[in-house]
């Protein structure tokens, strides 16, 4: 029976902490040979366009930075490939109708009681794009895209930004499909 709740516990535990908060998708062009690429460089035209503060934008790209070297490519000033980035924002609103009391049967009784709330939560939920360019070509290679909800606390959102690059980079380079 102890060996039973500990296996439940573990199975648990390994269940909450391998659920990502980032939900993540990449699309990239096939034709592509993805190994040709050794180095990069920040598309700043592109990403002066992306509507967050400076100091997010210096995160994400040294969160990519970072996750691109570790992958085994230098930065550079005459860079295989290009990095773009930009981002949207949408809020949510949820809405929790919380109906509880007691009584019996249908209709009204003058022994029912009942109690209902509703609570109303809004999120502010934030995706990242990352784009991989072709240096020479100008084309779009390769695109990354992590969604979750932002987070205003400074450390949590560093952490946030962090785990989404990790996630959305962690795609790249595509495997190629086994047929």
């Amino acid at each position: 029976m102890k060996a039973l709740k500990i296996t439940i516990l573990l199975a648990l535990v390994t269940t909450l902490f391998s659920c990502s908060s980032v939900r993540v998708a990449t699309d990239y062009d096939e034709s592509v040979d993805f190994n040709q690429y050794q180095s990069f460089a920040f598309y700043k035209p592109g990403i002066d366009k992306t509507e967050i503060s400076d100091l997010d934008k210096k995160r994400i790209l040294r969160a990519i930075e970072a996750k691109l070297i570790e992958k085994g490519m230098i930065k550079s000033e005459q860079p295989d490939m290009l990095i773009s980035i930009f981002t949207k924002t949408q809020e949510n609103v949820n809405i929790y109708q919380n109906n509880w009391g007691w009584g019996y049967g249908w209709g009204w009784h003058p022994w029912y009681w009942n109690s209902g709330f509703n609570t109303v939560s809004r999120t502010t939920e934030g995706t990242l794009y990352i784009d991989l360019i072709d240096a020479k070509k100008k084309e779009l290679i390769w695109q990354g895209m992590g969604t979750g909800v932002l987070y205003q606390n400074r450390d949590a959102k560093i952490e946030q930004i962090n785990e989404m690059v990790e996630e959305i980079l962690e795609k790249y380079p595509p495997e190629k499909e086994k047929k």
